[in-house]
């Protein structure tokens, strides 16, 4: 029901959500026009379709300590301005987006010195405490909120820039208006939908997404101006089963930022193949977070298989209805999504953990027709089985591959079930689906 609440509305994204390349985890806040050119060059060959410039690109911003808050192309990154990359960017045939955080101030910025008046604090003796070296502007300052808008029309205007990363990388603590003391939080928050409303009526067809440090603004009022939400700033892909399962409790999967990251995660240190990176990222709007310059031919050829997936399934996934069949105690998680004439899916079949039984449940597929009759195959991948022989239907599946998967009736599907896979940890294998031609 919430899926299709959203899906309703008139302002829906469409079912062709670009694949998106971040720079952040890649290059941090190392900007340099020839890394991120030869980025740009792996993302399009890869069929990359929008390539986002991340952090550090403005003012004297080389770290986070400072810099923040001041939304003005950074003469010493940029000499020549953003105008070489985002031409480049354009040009190989992908859209350009840029990271804010404009409800956000460093101490150490030309707009903290200038307006001190301006950061939330519960008077004009201290501030509240420090979050990441930030402050809170108070957008619900007439001047602050125009000042802000000004400088991000001014970038918007002077380039062809189609999306918005929009951060919000602290809480709102102590958050009053400095003169009288009294609590702006609600101000605040109106503040911040007027100015994403101001920026898209200025700016037609402009995307946003709720980024807030991953996952910390993910609520129905500010998805009525915004296009995706960031899931969170772990993309490890087996945290990222986790919160991507109950974040799609509420949001469509075409609303949830879910990128392929490097093969060591960046926030948990756990390596991970491929396979399961990317098979835990194609559930949402995909992307890559992802030094490709580093990646071996392999690893590219395969990515690039993942990509094509993707372009070909994500009018089923972002159409279809989220089905899953919990299993209680079981660390293999099945769920899938399933074409509304009930004609088409894909599921995945994730191990999170390691299991201490020698057989699982059996695996039911929900959604499907048990008066139809299917093709069922597991696509191809690196996910392996613990057991020696996988099991028999898997093996039919890849003898029938060329007539499309093996036959089975709907009624066994989802109510029989298929024997479970005993995959190793970290593991994950997909399975296509679709009905049977029956002459």
């Amino acid at each position: 029901r919430f899926h299709r609440h959203l899906r309703g509305r008139e302002h829906h994204v469409s079912t062709d959500r670009p694949v998106t390349l971040n720079v952040w985890e890649p290059v941090y806040f190392a900007h340099d026009l020839d890394t991120l050119t030869a980025l740009a060059d792996h993302a399009a060959d890869l069929g990359v379709e929008r390539f986002v410039l991340d952090d550090g690109w403005f003012g004297s911003r080389r770290d986070d300590t400072r810099g923040l808050g001041d939304w003005v192309v950074s003469a010493d990154v940029w000499p020549d301005g953003l105008g070489p990359l985002v031409d480049y960017v354009t040009g190989l045939g992908m859209e350009f987006g840029l990271w804010f955080e404009p409800e956000m101030v460093n101490e150490d910025s030309d707009v903290a010195r200038a307006h001190p008046e301006w950061i939330m604090s519960p008077s004009a003796d201290r501030l509240p405490l420090p979050s990441r070296h930030q402050q809170v502007l108070n957008l619900s300052i007439p001047e602050a909120f125009e000042h802000v808008k000004t400088q991000m029309s001014a970038v918007l205007d002077a380039y062809d820039i189609g999306y918005i990363k929009w951060d919000h990388n602290r809480d709102l603590l102590e958050a009053a208006t400095r003169s009288t003391g009294r609590a702006a939080v609600h101000e605040q928050t109106l503040a911040a939908y007027a100015l994403m409303d101001a920026l898209k009526r200025d700016h037609p067809g402009l995307e946003i997404e709720s980024c807030s440090s991953g996952g910390a603004r993910a609520d129905l009022a500010v998805l009525e101006r915004t296009d995706r939400v960031w899931v969170s700033d772990c993309i490890d892909p087996l945290e990222r089963q986790q919160m991507n399962r109950w974040t799609a409790q509420l949001l469509p999967l075409e609303l949830m930022g879910s990128h392929i990251a490097s093969g060591a995660s960046h926030s948990t240190g756990r390596l991970h193949s491929l396979d399961f990176r990317a098979a835990s990222a194609l559930f949402g709007h995909l992307g890559i977070e992802w030094d490709l310059t580093q990646a071996h031919a392999e690893e590219i050829t395969a990515l690039r298989g993942w990509i094509r997936l993707y372009k070909d399934r994500r009018e089923l996934l972002f159409t279809g209805d989220l089905v899953r069949a919990d299993r209680g105690d079981s660390p293999l998680w099945l769920h899938g999504v399933v074409s509304p004439q009930r004609d088409r899916a894909l599921f995945t079949l994730a191990a999170v953990g390691r299991s201490d039984r020698s057989q699982h449940d059996r695996l039911r597929f929900p959604g499907l027709d048990p008066e139809s009759l299917y093709r069922i195959r597991p696509l191809p991948s690196e996910a392996r089985t613990s057991s020696l022989i996988p099991p028999r239907w898997i093996q039919l599946a890849e003898e029938a591959a060329e007539d499309g998967g093996l036959l089975v009736p709907g009624s066994v599907l989802t109510v029989s079930g298929l024997a479970a896979p005993l995959l190793d940890p970290e593991q994950a294998l997909l399975v296509d689906i679709t009905r049977a031609e029956v002459s």
